[in-house]
């Protein structure tokens, strides 16, 4: 029987479900999908001004997110941050 000579890399890649990984990242104004639940949102400076980053979460998968809306950067938008 083969090993693996890896085990931990299966185990630490997460699982998105569907729905998340269809999300398109860094794309200012891509949508994201009805099961992500909207959390806190928080303000940064940008060189041009401040940028609002709002968090999310999906209520499948428990894929936790950022949309960055950023209207001077086209690739702000969705990113993820944890899970």
């Amino acid at each position: 029987m083969p090993q693996d000579l890896n085990p931990q890399t299966e185990v630490n890649k997460p699982e998105l479900c569907e729905s998340c990984a269809g999300v398109q990242r860094n794309w200012r104004g891509a949508p994201g999908h009805p099961e992500l639940m909207q959390g806190v949102n928080r303000k940064e400076a940008r060189g041009h001004g401040q940028v609002t980053i709002t968090k999310y979460r999906c209520e499948r998968c428990g894929t936790q997110w950022e949309y960055e809306n950023d209207k001077v950067n086209l690739h702000a938008g969705w990113s993820v941050v944890g899970h």
